[in-house]
């Protein structure tokens, strides 16, 4: 069953410039392995090496904050929109 990922243009560099993708349901933190496995590189930038979120990386499943749900162990099923956003700092 699919779900789409919306990728941001940051983090393109590491999905050959795919601004969308497929993934079976699961997990957030499965979704993100099938992306790991599918682009060579792509895990590293959405996890630390302890295998959180990057502090800099939101999730969002049809647009409600991961952090504020099951984190990684948000499930995501056919049809949900899981969005990766990169924080916006800066300004004055």
């Amino acid at each position: 069953m699919a779900v789409e990922v919306r990728i941001p243009t940051v983090f393109r560099k590491f999905t050959n410039n795919d601004a969308t993708a497929s993934v079976n349901e699961g997990t957030i933190g499965e979704l993100i392995d099938q992306l790991g496995e599918r682009y060579p590189g792509f895990k590293e930038q959405v996890l630390t090496e302890t295998g959180e979120l990057h502090r800099y990386v939101n999730v969002y499943v049809n647009d409600e904050d991961a952090r504020y749900l099951d984190k990684l162990d948000t499930k995501v099923t056919e049809g949900d929109v899981v969005s990766l956003l990169p924080s916006v700092a800066g300004g004055r």
